[in-house]
């Protein structure tokens, strides 16, 4: 006995001990991530490579900023912040854009490829290398004063393609029915629960939107490299570069070198301006991306007068759903209280609501969609679109008094569907599993999964769905001073982009984020403001709990699945869209 007690009081000590030291290790990492201002040399040059993913916002980790982790992504406000600073930083004479595996999706990559351009009015020069030129990157490289290729190189240059996978055969073979209820010919969402094939409105839609996307991909590249377009399609078609030295006939690529010929290049030779003015500088300066986001430019460092005027800037990026969400995803009662906030802040005069959203729980979505109508009778409101904005994505920013949105913004889809598996077949045929049980009502087993719905609960669901749909439809009316009847002829779920968005009504301009600032201040009245950000990210103690565990469980399914995790995605989000209705994009959107 007396060991055993030996043994747990040895254990306590153990765990105490250990926990004291874990606070003072973080206590420690907190009071030291401050970040460290990194001095930029002169005649240096901004490199710009996407070797990680880029975000709405760049995650507040103090691992990454005192080099104990690598950063796992960044943002795109800072991405946009380093080009704008770089633009008039009198050390940095160029940008390097180097080989990348770029990730962002379309509307991103517009916003950073805007921001290239206008970099470029300062009359400092772009260069850009690769040894694999994918679509998404090389819409970036074209603005590139001088476009390499690696002589061994990969151009792909082929057009765009959208695939969608259909899981009605499986779920055919594991005796699983997917119950649908929805409202909206093109509220596509749940076909790959029920369908084999993409259906003839569905078709239609992704035909019109691929297009629009596409035609403006072909525009941009053909303005920056003067390059007639119909030659692009043509070349792209045919699928005319099959090897670096057809794109270089082609005239999409300025020469093939190596990396560390087009090194030596930056630092001797003169593009708009010399890398090194001082003649006797042999050595090149190269600073990366990451570090450049600590730097303050000589403009910087002198004391800012002070504003008492704010612009507050909420985002909203992820599905929506109920609670308070995380980092990845847009928490009802979260973003309500970051409205809330700015709402009755009397030092904000004006918010900027950055939506990223592919949409999610249509309960959820009006919920955020009230604050927003009250932010508006208190003070200007202004939306500005990313990648999605989509469904329930555009149902939170139907309010606002103005839209933003890129050309190539995902937005629309103004439907409702709900999707509610009936596993019978699956339970009894496949494991041999029944159930019985008593009810105290007729519909006190609503919904349950072990039994196909009756004739009169799918009309209660269906009522449920339609009223949703009307409820939505009713607030883009309002909000977009229409009738209902013309937002329900543009809605049933249509997915548009924000080119075509721009001409039916749904969005007012076409512009960044740094656009409807403006706006917004110009809106408030006000020249001299400070931006102030919502809501707060995580901190980083809340990160070694319940998500540092859940990311580890999604590193391992990934590892283990590889490429068809995506599958198991599409599969969970069945169980997840389960008896709510939804107000959601049909399925992952991804170009190719």
């Amino acid at each position: 006995m007396k060991q055993f007690f030996k043994f747990v009081l040895a254990s306590v000590v153990a765990i105490i001990v250990t926990g004291i030291l874990f606070i003072l290790v973080i206590v420690v990492i907190v009071a030291a991530s401050g970040d460290k201002t990194v001095v930029v040399e002169s005649n240096s040059i901004l490199q710009i490579s996407f070797n990680i993913p880029v975000t709405e916002r760049t995650p507040d980790d103090p691992f990454v900023k005192l080099g104990i982790t690598d950063p796992k992504a960044i943002g795109l406000n800072d991405v946009l912040a380093d080009i704008a600073k770089a633009k008039t930083d009198k050390h940095i004479k160029g940008i390097f854009l180097d080989e990348s595996g770029f990730t962002p999706a379309q509307a991103s990559s517009e916003e950073i490829r805007n921001a290239l351009i206008d970099f470029k009015t300062s009359g400092k020069f772009i260069v850009a290398y690769s040894e694999v030129y994918e679509q998404g990157f090389y819409y970036l490289a074209s603005v590139a004063d001088k476009v390499y290729i690696n002589p061994k190189g990969m151009f792909l240059f082929h057009g765009f393609n959208q695939q969608i996978t259909f899981l009605k055969g499986a779920l055919d073979k594991l005796g699983i029915e997917a119950q649908i209820i929805k409202v909206g010919t093109y509220k596509s969402a749940v076909e790959p629960f029920f369908l084999t094939k993409m259906s003839p409105a569905n078709k239609l839609q992704v035909t019109s939107y691929l297009g629009s996307l596409y035609d403006h991909f072909l525009t941009g590249i053909s303005q920056s490299r003067h390059i007639n377009k119909d030659s692009l399609f043509e070349i792209a078609n045919d699928l005319k570069i099959r090897f670096p030295e057809d794109a270089l006939k082609y005239h999409l690529v300025d020469g093939m070198k190596y990396k560390d010929e087009v090194l030596d290049e930056l630092v001797f030779d003169d593009f708009k301006g010399k890398a090194h003015s001082d003649e006797n500088e042999s050595t090149i300066r190269i600073v990366n991306m990451w570090d450049y986001t600590k730097a303050v430019p000589e403009t910087d460092k002198k004391e800012k007068k002070e504003s008492k005027n704010q612009i507050a800037m909420i985002y909203a990026s992820g599905d929506i759903i109920g609670g308070e969400g995380d980092d990845n995803s847009i928490g009802s009662e979260k973003i309500s209280q970051a409205l809330r906030d700015a709402r009755l802040d009397t030092s904000i005069k004006a918010v900027v609501f950055r939506v990223n959203s592919p949409g999610g729980s249509s309960l959820a979505s009006d919920v955020i969609w009230r604050e927003v109508m009250l932010t508006k009778k208190a003070k200007p409101i202004i939306v500005s679109m990313g990648d999605y904005a989509a469904s329930g994505g555009y149902y939170i920013s139907c309010a606002a008094d103005s839209i933003f949105a890129e050309p190539n913004t995902i937005t629309g889809s103004i439907g409702i569907f709900a999707v509610l598996p009936n596993m019978q077949k699956f339970f009894n045929d496949k494991l041999g599993v029944t159930f019985d049980g008593v009810k105290t009502g007729k519909y006190a087993d609503l919904g349950d999964i072990s039994r196909p719905l009756s004739p009169e609960e799918r009309d209660i669901l269906q009522n449920e769905v339609d009223r949703g749909y009307d409820d939505f439809t009713k607030a883009v009316a309002s909000g977009r001073k229409k009738t209902q009847a013309y937002i329900n002829s543009i809605g049933q779920g249509r997915v548009w982009t924000g080119e075509q968005a721009i001409k039916i009504g749904l969005v007012d301009r076409l512009g960044n984020i740094n656009d409807a600032i403006k706006s917004a201040a110009k809106m408030a009245g006000i020249k001299n403001y400070l931006l102030e950000y919502y809501p707060e990210q995580k901190s980083i103690l809340s990160k070694f709990g319940m998500d540092m565990s859940d990311q580890m469980k999604v590193r391992a399914m990934k590892s283990e699945l590889g490429d068809n995790y995506k599958y198991y995605e599409q599969l969970k989000g069945i169980t997840q869209m389960a008896r709510t209705p939804q107000a959601r994009l049909p399925y992952t959107i991804s170009i190719n």
